[in-house]
């Protein structure tokens, strides 16, 4: 057990209390810890080990410094603000801490009595106050005797649901009746790389079960190699659905294994009291939180197999009978969940909570990243950070009194940072800039902004100014990128409108992510195993370099269960979709839709490049196939309606559904047997040709080489968005169906070369009439040199 997870458990009392924020970034805690210990004399010890056991519970953790001429141990801790507003049961878990490292310290050095000091540094100021008392050995063994005492009870539960827990999964039997062809070689991947404490990149073709397929060799390999949590994460919500419908099916093939699953989903899907703020003062749930905090854990912990899945439904029921917030109670049931499914966020984001527990707590963790193929974009998205300046103006104009002058500083630097770039509407590209980094007297400037911020948040804690917290946010995450800026993100500034509108002096600010690799390679290295898979991480070299995987990695690409005769793939070969032809491809495009569905009626599945082509080539096929039900993905469509979408495609049903290539119906969607029966895919998936893309390109071409440039860019995300949606047609061992890659570019042997083996590819041209690339002079020379 770690000290802070002891201390936690025992000595947090009263409300949840969130108003002593915000607090220090990462970087800062790192820095003052460094320069508290720099000012320390010669005998001065950092990051001291220590350990102590009572009775069957041992206890671990590092202390801050020990002063061994003074006989101080000292335990830091960072803020920003006013110490004097730090709520009392802080303190007391501040204090709970530093005594248990004073215990294990006089038990190591044989001392007879220390001297315990809290070392409050302000990161604003760079000052300290300390806090300091003299105890003796015995006392300390007294209290830290009675901590692991109240403790003891539930440790001892807890070694008994890990004996049990280990002995029922080594026990356990796969679920079903056999694997299904493909599952099992998965399957065997997934357990070795646990068993030899390695990374896996699994392809595996969509339909052979990949979600049961890993989760259960990985449980299975738990007791063997002492796994303390299995994570399993995802990019989207029906990812999590199936991993926990997979789960279920496991708890009720083995009865005697009491698995603990927990479902962790996003702050704003968890709160019951959106319209307060996370204190007593402010929300019922958060009054008395620590104080109810025991029995809804219990109670949680105590629910019947397999009915003991806790996902957000359940976890909500447990919560709101004790009284207690429901997504904080979920946090707390982390430390005592065997799996653990949620988004990529909760384990790779700069404050991820499973990443953080798993570093303080020591824990020996597997992972499986579930559609591995977006992490890419997802991480690029997590390491990326925008000030607006606009938003920058709202809060100038709304401002207390106090921030006035911080905030005009911060104004007149943002003004410098145009002066220094081209003014000029006349300058190459002035609406896009690409800076070397973010400059130094801009970032000074941001950081007193935001110091100021903070110091006005914490003296007017009831308060509540939504746009200065979301800028001060925005501030917060732009500051600490900033401290990690390198050659893997790019510096960019973007005007907010056209050179002769007013908007022209306002610009966005963004420090843009493009190589994830250097913020995910420590948080996979924490992980004891690790698997990442899905049906498109082909070529293997551009997840690797992009996400930062080991050397070592293991590379798996497992063959496809289905035969060529299910798939009917085909190449339009004199099509073009690029944007200057797409008007001219509307009249082929449906026609050669009204001649399959003519051929063989039923529900299919048409993806474009973006919502206008989706518009256009809907009303043209409405308007040619009026007896043809039809129905499309809208801009920024609800659950709800997705959901009306999706069930638009009935088994027995005919029609054809529009939607965006890449959007929530090209991945992660099932439509086995006559629900689906055919794609028309008329894109290349290629991102838009635009200045931010091209430095996207540059850089990437300057890490791995300009030979790479253009397909880690274009090439290879958007043939993995076809493969996706493509995917959706053949889900059964006994699916027939049929793809229509609608574009020239598709005939090429390099593309072809990225799409699945197992496809048979014909190529195929359109009735003479309807021919458009020979209708269109140039344009296949055009396309080979692009």
């Amino acid at each position: 057990m770690a000290v802070r997870a002891l201390c936690e458990f025992t000595a947090k009392q009263g409300d949840l209390d969130l108003r002593f924020t915000p607090s220090p970034t990462a970087q800062q805690g790192i820095a003052g810890h460094a320069l508290v210990a720099a000012r320390r004399g010669a005998a001065y010890q950092s990051e001291i080990s220590l350990e102590g056991s009572y009775q069957e519970l041992r206890v671990r953790g590092r202390a801050d410094g020990y002063d061994a001429g003074g006989n101080q141990l000292e335990e830091v801790k960072t803020f920003r603000g006013e110490l004097a507003a730090m709520p009392d049961n802080h303190r007391q878990l501040h204090w709970a801490q530093l005594k248990i490292y004073g215990w294990l310290l006089c038990q190591k050095l044989g001392l007879a009595e220390v001297r315990l000091a809290l070392v409050y540094f302000d990161i604003g100021s760079q000052q300290e106050t300390l806090l300091v008392q003299l105890h003796s050995a015995p006392s300390l063994q007294a209290y830290f005797e009675t901590q692991c005492e109240q403790f003891l009870g539930w440790a001892r539960q807890e070694l008994a649901h890990r004996a049990a827990r280990d002995a029922a999964l080594a026990a356990l039997a796969f679920p079903h009746a056999a694997f299904r062809p493909g599952q099992r070689d998965l399957a065997e991947a997934v357990y070795r790389s646990a068993a030899g404490s390695r990374c896996l990149m699994a392809q595996a073709p969509t339909g052979i079960g990949k979600t049961i397929g890993t989760l259960f060799p990985l449980l299975k390999a738990a007791p063997r190699q002492q796994l303390d949590k299995v994570f399993f994460l995802t990019a989207k919500t029906p990812g999590r659905r199936l991993a926990l419908d997979a789960l279920a099916l496991i708890g009720r093939s083995a009865p005697a294994l009491r698995l603990r699953v927990l479902e962790l989903v996003a702050r704003d899907k968890a709160c019951e009291h959106l319209d307060s703020a996370c204190h007593g003062a402010s929300c019922p749930l958060a009054k008395g939180f620590y104080d109810r905090l025991p029995a809804a854990r219990s109670a949680a912990l105590a629910r019947p197999a397999p009915s003991g899945l806790l996902d957000h439904t359940a976890l909500r029921a447990v919560a709101l009978t004790h009284a207690v917030c429901p997504y904080y109670l979920g946090q707390d049931l982390v430390r005592w969940s065997d799996v653990v499914v949620g988004d990529y966020n909760y384990y790779f984001d700069t404050s991820a909570l499973l990443h953080a527990l798993t570093v303080a707590s020591q824990w020996r963790v597997g992972l499986l990243v579930d559609e591995a193929h977006n992490l890419v974009e997802r991480a690029r998205k997590m390491y990326t950070a925008e000030l607006d300046q606009a938003s920058l103006a709202a809060v100038r104009r709304s401002a207390a009194p106090a921030l006035k002058k911080p905030l005009d500083r911060l104004h007149r630097a943002w003004r410098e940072l145009h002066k220094n770039s081209a003014d000029s509407p006349d300058s190459p590209n002035p609406a896009y800039q690409v800076r070397p980094a973010p400059p130094d007297k801009f970032l000074l400037a941001l950081q007193q902004a935001t110091s100021a911020i903070a110091e006005d948040m914490e003296q007017q804690p009831a308060r509540v100014d939504a746009l200065l917290q979301r800028f001060y946010f925005d501030a917060l995450q732009f500051s600490r990128l900033a401290e990690s800026f390198g050659s893997h993100s790019l510096f960019d500034i973007t005007r907010a409108g056209p050179a002769s509108s007013a908007d022209w002096r306002l610009s966005q600010l963004c420090i843009r992510n493009v190589v994830p690799a250097p913020f995910l390679a420590p948080r996979l290295a924490a992980a004891r195993s690790v698997a990442l898979f899905s049906a498109t991480l082909s070529p293997q070299a551009y997840h690797a370099d992009l996400l930062g995987l080991p050397a070592d990695t293991v590379w798996v690409d497992v063959p496809s269960p289905f035969a060529a005769g299910q798939l009917s793939v085909q190449v339009v070969a004199d099509l073009s979709t690029r944007l200057p032809h797409r008007a001219l491809s509307l009249a082929p495009i449906s026609a050669l839709m009204a001649r399959q569905f003519a051929a063989r009626p039923g529900n299919y599945l048409v993806f474009l490049s973006s919502y206008d082509y989706l518009e256009q080539l809907a009303q043209r096929f409405g308007h040619d196939c009026p007896h043809i039900a039809l129905w499309t993905q809208t801009r920024r469509m609800d659950e709800a309606a997705r959901t009306e979408f999706l069930a638009r495609f009935a088994a027995n049903g005919q029609g054809v559904g529009f939607a965006v290539l890449g959007g929530a119906f090209a991945e992660g969607i099932d439509l086995p047997g006559d629900r689906l029966i055919g794609a028309f895919i008329a894109t290349l998936g290629l991102a838009q040709l635009n200045p931010v893309n091209e430095q996207i390109r540059q850089r990437i071409g300057a890490r791995f080489g300009t030979h790479l440039a253009h397909d880690y860019t274009y090439l290879y995300p958007g043939v993995q968005k076809v493969v996706q949606a493509a995917g959706r047609v053949i889900r059964t061992l006994s699916d027939q169906g049929i793809v229509y890659l609608m574009d020239d570019r598709f005939a090429s042997p390099k593309v072809q070369r990225l799409l699945p083996r197992w496809w048979q590819v014909r190529l195929i041209q359109q009735a003479p009439a309807l021919q458009l690339v020979q209708a269109l002079p140039g344009i296949q020379d055009a396309s080979r040199q692009a």
